[in-house]
């Protein structure tokens, strides 16, 4: 009976854009997942329960954290807390761990450094030391491109450094990045840190460019676009990120790296079990025509309003996925016309 046992595996930010699509890969993969969230207010709350009311998760009993229907299972849970971080571990005996949720976006750290610390230093820390307490088969976390700041070492590398970040958001994902080798190292928690680029599709948050532009066309209203839309992105369809990190899970990486070079490091390996990947689509889209795709999707014209570059940003954005490809035999494939089609027919749905 005990090699039926499915797998359980933690989804941190499981009301969240990459959260809510990964529980739903995972449960169809076989996988018990355990969802958390605080499903805080630096966007709608509304968005973040209709996630999960389409995982089948009843939102009427969400303030007790019942377990619910099926093979996932809701938990109102803020990371911040270390107490109730342990208390879950200790009660369900995870697997695997995927930490998805984090304070986001490059420009609310302008306005309020002092979340990103709270949330994405100090609550990955109590993940950490939960998989320290309750060990785990794989910690697998999000980083994020945004980690490599002023390079312009194009495409971007994981065995670039990237020691100048732009805004606190790169900072504490690198921070991340840091802590999770360290604890690799002391504790043998097998980590896997993955640098995700420009992620876009269906129930995305209201503050990224994509949703920002559907929304301004639909409602015949003008839209900001930056440095003159002199941009690119290494745009990545929500599906393809989510597949790269369900066939990641079963796969942890290990000590003693043979390519590993103490005297010439690599900073995507360790003698630690520890490894760091992009996740991108490997194909830099102008941004502009990443407005088309959204125009014509709409059939119909945005009324933009050009602006310089905003601060903490960065004009290009282009992923090596090479080693990412070699370990999980995937790349990322979905074409900007397809994944932008996909998206602006899921708006009009929930939006009209």
């Amino acid at each position: 009976m005990e090699e039926n046992k499915k797998n359980k595996v933690l989804v941190t930010g499981a009301a969240g854009f990459i959260g809510h699509h990964l529980s739903k890969l995972l449960v169809k993969n076989n996988y018990d997942v355990v969802g958390i969230d605080n499903i805080n207010d630096y966007y709608d709350q509304n968005l973040k329960l209709a996630r999960l009311t389409d995982l089948g998760i009843d939102i009427s009993s969400i303030e007790e954290s019942k377990p619910l229907k099926g093979d996932i299972t809701f938990v109102k849970l803020d990371m911040r807390n270390a107490d109730d971080v342990m208390t879950l571990f200790k009660k369900e005996k995870f697997d695997y761990v995927v930490n998805l949720a984090a304070q986001a976006g490059v420009r609310y750290s302008l306005e309020n450094p002092q979340s990103y610390i709270d949330n994405n230093i100090t609550g990955f820390l109590n993940i950490l030391e939960a998989c320290r307490n309750y060990p785990v088969k794989h910690l697998v976390y999000a980083s994020s491109s945004s980690v490599y700041g002023l390079s312009e070492e194009i495409p971007f590398s994981t065995s670039s450094h990237t020691d100048h970040p732009l805004a606190m958001y790169a900072a504490s994902k690198k921070a991340n990045e840091m802590m999770a080798h360290s604890y690799a190292h002391l504790f043998n928690i097998p980590s896997t840190g993955l640098r995700f680029f420009t992620v876009y599709g269906p129930w995305g948050r209201p503050d990224m460019a994509l949703h920002i532009f559907t929304k301004a066309i639909v409602e015949d209203k003008e839209f900001e676009v930056f440095n003159h839309g002199n941009m690119s992105r290494d745009f990545t369809y929500v599906a393809d990120i989510v597949e790269s990190v369900k066939r990641l899970i079963p796969k942890p990486p290990t000590h003693e790296n043979p390519n590993f070079n103490p005297k010439k490091p690599n900073p995507s390996m360790s003698t630690a079990p520890y490894q760091l990947f992009n996740v991108g689509n490997n194909s830099p889209v102008a941004l502009m025509d990443y407005v088309h795709a959204v125009e014509n999707a709409l059939g119909k014209k945005g009324k933009i309003v050009f602006k310089p570059m905003q601060p903490g940003d960065v004009a290009a954005t282009y992923a090596n996925v090479k080693s990412l490809f070699d370990y999980i035999d995937f790349k990322p494939s979905t074409t900007i016309e397809e994944g932008i089609k996909i998206f602006v027919d899921k708006y009009l749905e929930l939006n009209t």
